[in-house]
């Protein structure tokens, strides 16, 4: 059997509602060299008929057995067993369209230097969807740049996990996927462009993304917007942009909320030279002895380099508007926090 142009690694458990819609839309691909690891992490509800009858049907389609081990053990298992370099991800409950696998095989081999490429992705059903989860999607649609994900890797994850397709070696040259307090794509992300790999996004839509009641970012502990928030801080802590700057770093937001965000920061020894803020009741005070300022104290040479942690809707573009008419640029002179 030739080698696969790409492998996609399919962890399941106790998909059986959505697996075979989402088997369909990998068979419908438009490239069809392609193999699918298909690992069953202890699936008690028919999804492992489903595989295996898959794996009887179509000789690209191989299934391996994880036995509830979790998500993270299934993925590097997965991963250790895929003959291709590359590697798109695929969750059991979505949907490819026809093209995803050619477009993002074709992009790799066009951009060496690329070492994921993700996509636009369409969430579905519509009638489920919170007006959070649209500005979500949206926002994540609109960051398709290495620039702009370079530049707000820090506000949320980039990418739609199973939108993703990346080189192999890249992610094992990092450790693969980890197992931890922390989500693990995310993990995943913040590791490789901490070690200078390039992320990108094709702007197009090449998944449909599933919404769902129980899908892990709503249930999972990992997914706390407290362990986003120490996962953030740990590689924001190494971040050159921050750390060359880290005797002038200004935090924008002393909010009791976005100082309790802040602090996982400030556990890596770091202390903003000013709390920024458009409260004028507390411009002039001290908070553990560092002044609150008016964002017209940002107007000064030399330039500090800002962290905007402020998460209130509408207001973040309300402070980039703000820093860009202070001549500051994102990336260079501030970051965006989530």
């Amino acid at each position: 059997m030739p080698v696969p142009l790409i492998s996609v690694l399919l962890p399941v458990r106790n998909a059986s509602g959505t697996l075979d819609e989402t088997l369909g839309s990998i068979r419908a691909q438009t490239l069809d060299r392609f193999e699918v690891i298909a690992v069953d992490d202890g699936s008690d509800d028919g999804s492992s008929v489903q595989l295996t009858t898959a794996a009887a049907e179509d000789q690209r389609f191989r299934v391996l057995q994880s036995q509830r081990r979790g998500l993270v053990p299934a993925l590097n298992m997965g991963l250790a067993a895929a003959r291709s370099d590359l590697i798109a991800r695929m969750d059991a409950d979505d949907r490819m369209l026809p093209q995803r696998l050619e477009r993002q095989r074709d992009y790799m081999l066009q951009n060496p230097r690329t070492d994921v490429v993700a996509s636009q992705v369409r969430i579905f059903p519509e009638e489920t969807l919170t007006d959070g989860l649209r500005a979500y999607i949206a926002w994540q649609n609109d960051c398709i740049t290495p620039s702009a994900i370079a530049n707000d890797i820090f506000l949320e994850a980039p990418f739609a996990h199973p939108s993703v397709t990346f080189r192999r070696q890249a992610v094992e040259a990092v450790g693969g996927y980890r197992d931890g307090l922390f989500p693990e794509d995310y993990d995943l992300w913040l590791r490789l462009f901490s070690a200078g790999a390039v992320l990108d996004k094709l702007p197009e839509v090449l998944l449909e993304w599933r919404d769902k009641p129980d899908r892990t970012s709503r249930v999972d502990p990992r997914c706390s917007r407290d362990a986003f928030n120490r996962l953030r801080a740990h590689y924001l802590a190494q971040d050159p942009r921050v750390t060359e700057n880290r005797q002038r770093l200004v935090i924008w937001g002393a909010g009791r909320s976005t100082r309790k965000r802040v602090r996982h920061l400030l556990g890596h020894g770091f202390e903003p030279m000013a709390w920024v803020d458009i409260d004028p009741r507390k411009i002039g005070n001290r908070l553990d002895g560092i002044p609150v300022v008016s964002p017209q104290w940002l107007n000064r040479n030399p330039r500090p380099f800002v962290l905007s942690y402020v998460a209130a809707h509408g207001a973040r573009a309300c402070i980039e508007n703000a820093l860009k008419g202070l001549g500051y640029t994102k990336g260079m002179d501030y970051l965006n926090v989530g």
